[in-house]
């Protein structure tokens, strides 16, 4: 139980990395080249992947398959925090393996679709073009144009947190407001919100970790003979 527990906090502090390696690049390289933007031509953009093919094919692979992989470790060890009993906690479990799944997804499609695409401009500039707006309307569609299902396991994870008293009440109450900064992203004119989302998800991640790695013994056993709904 203790050493799953260390896993989780471990897990918990890479997923605060890989967002901060994703806002690093964001706010450097690709706000510099204004990545992504449909106000410009988007063989630009084509034309950026073809030029920074390493380092974009990196980027994905950390944000969302690293961030992916580990959001599994740190969904089950907090899962075993909980009452063996509370539905609560098990539907965040399952939140948060779905939220796990969309996202390495998203990363495997965003570095096979950008092979595919680089290689095919060498013959059809205008065909990369077109693939470029499809493929990012799939990434996008996935998970990188909306938090809501990150939003909706944070939202339960909290809320399970409070009701058995597991984690700190203020860490619980923090990952309230960044659960909802997540769940407003569904509706398009408040996509936005999602960079809050992002940010406060680094500090909520951190703390998660620290508290996972320095609470000795594990959490209460008296929680795993409560049962609620």
């Amino acid at each position: 139980m203790q050493a799953f527990q260390r896993s989780g906090g471990l897990a918990a502090l890479l997923c605060a990395a890989t967002f901060l390696v994703g806002f690093a690049l964001y706010f450097t390289v690709l706000a510099q080249a204004n990545y992504g933007s449909l106000a410009i031509d988007p063989r630009l953009h084509v034309e950026f992947l073809r030029n920074n093919a390493a380092v974009m094919y990196a980027w994905y692979f950390i944000i969302y398959c690293v961030f992916g992989l580990s959001l599994v470790v740190l969904a089950l060890a907090l899962d075993r925090q909980f009452s063996r009993g509370s539905a609560l906690a098990r539907l965040a479990t399952i939140y948060g393996c779905i939220w796990a799944g969309l996202v390495i997804a998203t990363g495997m499609v965003a570095n096979v679709g950008f092979g595919m695409l680089t290689e095919v401009y060498t013959r059809s500039p205008e065909q990369a073009t077109a693939m470029w707006l499809s493929l990012s309307m799939v990434i996008n569609g996935l998970g990188g144009g909306n938090e809501v299902v990150g939003g909706c396991w944070v939202l339960l994870v909290s809320v399970a947190g409070l009701r058995h008293q597991v984690l700190p009440r203020w860490l619980n109450m923090v990952g309230l407001v960044v659960a909802l900064a997540g769940v407003v992203t569904a509706f398009p004119p408040l996509k936005e919100v999602g960079a809050l989302f992002g940010l406060g998800s680094i500090l909520w991640f951190i703390a998660v970790g620290i508290v996972l790695l320095t609470r000795t013994p594990p959490f209460p056993d008296r929680l795993a003979d409560v049962a609620a709904p």
